[in-house]
């Protein structure tokens, strides 16, 4: 048996433009690993089987299209154990569907070579792979057109998600963006990213990125109220982060917000 961590991930930062002609957006979004993770396990079977978490359907893909890639049977049990919230904004389902993609590729007799397995995950979904790659990543195009970044890694994150939060489709984010004429200013929102991006020394320069076009949240001045030195909105929500210099000061915003919602304490991660 294989077993890897499928770590969750943030935003943090996510500049949205205009519909494409494919009806996906064009994106430009800091990518940045966290902590809190799902378990991802692959071993030999006779027929493929994904237990541990009845919502699944990202792993099933991932496994299927893999074996039609390879031309193999799809011959893996694959296990999930889950502890990123579901539907938050937090990329789990992606996050163990790159983590199955990778683990089921090892076992072939000849692997699938990174740019083939990097194409299949694209496929997969826009954020699929970020999670084969390691350490920040800017992500563009939809999503999933990857430049590494060299961003600070020494600051401690706390998570709320919501009490009774119920995330709307994807589909219906996007729309509500749209309405509201959203994608106005793209390039030169995009470049403020960028050159937002080039002045990151310190952790306390995140707070120069620019916030989530997407979704928005009143926790977020909160948090910041806390002490956070960056809050947003993760995604299309509804999961919020905070950042922090000193573990002390987040364990203690952390206790305050739990009347809000599940909380959790993390740090940046580089790889899982």
């Amino acid at each position: 048996m294989n077993r890897a961590p499928a770590a969750a991930k943030l935003n943090l930062a996510l500049v949205v433009g205009p519909a494409r002609d494919d009806g996906l957006h064009e994106v430009a979004t800091v990518l940045q690993r966290i902590d809190l993770a799902d378990r991802v396990s692959i071993e030999p079977a006779a027929e493929l089987r994904v237990q541990g978490f009845e919502g699944d359907t990202l792993v099933r893909g991932a496994l299927e299209s893999l074996a039609a890639a390879a031309g193999v049977e799809p011959s893996w049990e694959a296990r999930i154990w889950k502890r990123i919230p579901v539907a938050a904004g937090l990329g789990g389902g992606s996050s163990d569907a790159a983590t199955a993609l990778r683990l089921a590729n090892e076992s072939l007799d000849e692997p699938l070579q990174p740019e083939a397995l990097y194409e299949l995950a694209a496929r997969l979904g826009a954020d699929v792979p970020f999670f084969l790659a390691s350490g920040p990543q800017l992500g563009e195009g939809v999503g999933a057109d990857l430049t590494p970044l060299d961003l600070p890694q020494d600051y401690w994150v706390v998570l709320v998600l919501p009490r009774d939060s119920h995330k709307a489709s994807t589909a219906a984010v996007y729309a509500a963006f749209d309405e509201r004429g959203g994608e106005h200013d793209y390039p030169e929102r995009r470049a403020d990213l960028a050159q937002a991006l080039e002045r990151v020394r310190r952790p306390r320069d995140l707070a120069g990125l620019p916030l989530n076009d997407l979704a928005s949240s009143p926790l977020a001045g909160e948090l910041r109220a806390l002490g956070a030195f960056r809050a947003d909105v993760s995604g299309a929500g509804p999961a919020v982060y905070g950042l922090f210099h000193h573990r002390e000061q987040a364990a203690a915003a952390m206790r305050q917000l739990q009347s809000h919602g599940r909380t959790w304490l993390s740090v940046p991660t580089w790889y899982g």
